[in-house]
Parts: C-alpha cells; structure tokens; sequence
C-alpha cells in the first residue's frame, strides 16, 4: 500500500510519461493486461487512457487493471490513470520512505 507521500512522488513522475496502455471499445481484455505487465515489468509505472469509446469508467478500468496485474493505483483522472508496481530484480524507481 502506498502511503500519501510516495504516491505524490509517483504522480510526480508519471508528469512527463506517454500513455502507454489504451483502454476502447472492447474493454480490458487479456492482450491489454499482458501488454500492461510487460510495462509494468520494465518501467514500473505506467501511464494509460481510456477511449471516449469504451463501455467501462476510469476508476473500474484502472481497479481491474491493478487487480489483474497485481498493481497499485496511483492516480485516476479524467480519462487517464496511472498504475504502479515495483520490479524486485531491477528496481528503477526508489521510492520515499512512507
């Protein structure tokens, strides 16, 4: 669980990424949570949008996603969130003590 202070750190970072993970008309299917943990993997952050075409809300979208790939919400807004999962073996980002 991310205290207050790491995640203000998180949505500090996530200022300057590109969307990455696009959510549309078909929702959150397996390619896209595949696709989202092979992010997460790398980069550990992860900046997505949902679709003005998709059947799903922003906060469902981004619940589902952490559930499914066993991440952290940092941050909805608008039509984009933001997700966070640390990589034990090649940590990139160090996150404030909480």
């Amino acid at each position: 669980m991310l205290s207050s202070k790491q995640r203000s750190f998180l949505k500090s970072k996530a200022a300057g990424l590109s969307d990455t993970i696009f959510i549309g008309k078909e929702g959150i299917t397996s390619n896209v949570v595949q696709q989202l943990s092979e992010e997460l993997r790398a980069n550990e952050l992860v900046k997505g949008k949902i679709q003005n075409n998709a059947d799903v809300s922003i906060a469902q979208a981004a619940q589902q996603l952490a559930e499914q790939a066993e991440a952290e919400v940092v941050l909805t807004i608008g039509k984009k969130f933001v997700l966070y999962k640390a990589n034990e073996e090649k940590k990139k980002i160090i996150l404030p003590e909480g």
